[in-house]
């Protein structure tokens, strides 16, 4: 009794051998037998002596290990990171990133194309699958990219390389027979990046900054022109007010010469006035004395 409860309480699951492996089926050992529980996004196909038992996703159900071949497909979207090199029309090595998200949609061909047999005991791959699916993905699209880059210089490539990429990368997946021969749909295809070596990308940039920095500095002379300009005009209207100042002074001056000369002139023919009056003054009292003294004597 104590045996059977140490096998019984221990279930297996698949990835407490296989780390990093997603959860995708537990496997439990009881008494000879197994039992295995799938996730919702897991299509399982069983086949007892030769016969399909148990085919569809999220399966719950009990077998014996001698008897059953297992396959454990998913059908889940998956997105598959890429990156490779390619070579413009114009002989320039650039490196393309992309990804491309897809789905098993006929997990029967797919099991049949494809080895996505698990172990009855343990429920690991026994194959590798999903690399497979990787590989043909990645080799399809790279031909593409190839076909699409080499007709196109490295300038046109850089501005419209992702586009025309994408496209032409989601054209010929679609196209490709294999893919729905082995149950696989792409869901859909991002180009992330097309970037040319360190050097190129250095030297392409090297005309921007120049440009950048010319006009920063033609920016600042300008700036410096017009400080210039202001502080010329300010100096300039200075002088002219200093000049006005000094011609208006010299009018000033030039005023009162001219007032004082006039106030000379008054004072002078007022003192002529005043002397010819005195002179007269003085003729007529010396005819008057001469005029009386005959008189007295």
């Amino acid at each position: 009794m104590v045996t059977l409860t140490l096998i019984t309480s221990t279930p297996y699951r698949r990835h407490d051998e296989i780390k990093g492996v997603p959860i995708m089926a537990d496997i439990t050992r009881r008494f000879g037998w197994r039992h295995l529980r799938s996730a919702p996004t897991a299509h399982i196909r069983h086949h007892k002596r030769g016969k399909l038992a148990h085919d569809g996703q999220g399966l719950s159900f009990w077998y014996r290990s001698l008897s059953a071949a297992l396959s454990e497909v998913p059908v889940d979207d998956r997105e598959l990171a890429m990156a490779f090199h390619a070579r413009t029309a114009d002989f320039q090595d650039v490196t393309v990133q992309a990804t491309v998200t897809y789905r098993i949609s006929d997990p029967a061909e797919a099991a049949n194309r494809l080895d996505f047999s698990v172990d009855p005991d343990t429920g690991s791959w026994r194959g590798a699958p999903l690399e497979q699916i990787a590989t043909l993905l990645t080799e399809t699209a790279q031909q593409h990219t190839l076909d699409v880059l080499a007709r196109t210089p490295l300038a046109a490539a850089l501005v419209d390389g992702v586009a025309s990429v994408r496209e032409r990368v989601g054209t010929g997946l679609s196209a490709e027979p294999r893919l729905p021969a082995t149950g696989i749909d792409v869901v859909a295809v991002r180009v992330v990046a097309i970037r040319p070596e360190a050097e190129v990308e250095r030297a392409l940039r090297t005309p921007a900054r120049e440009q950048i920095q010319q006009e920063a500095d033609r920016a600042t002379y300008e700036r410096r022109a017009v400080a210039v300009e202001r502080e010329r005009a300010i100096a300039e209207n200075e002088l002219a007010s200093q000049i006005e100042l000094a011609r208006r002074e010299e009018q000033l001056v030039d005023q009162r010469g001219t007032n004082a000369r006039r106030e000379a002139e008054e004072k002078a023919a007022a003192d002529g006035v005043r002397t010819e009056a005195e002179a007269a003054r003085k003729v007529r009292l010396a005819r008057a004395d001469g005029r009386g003294g005959p008189r007295d004597g």
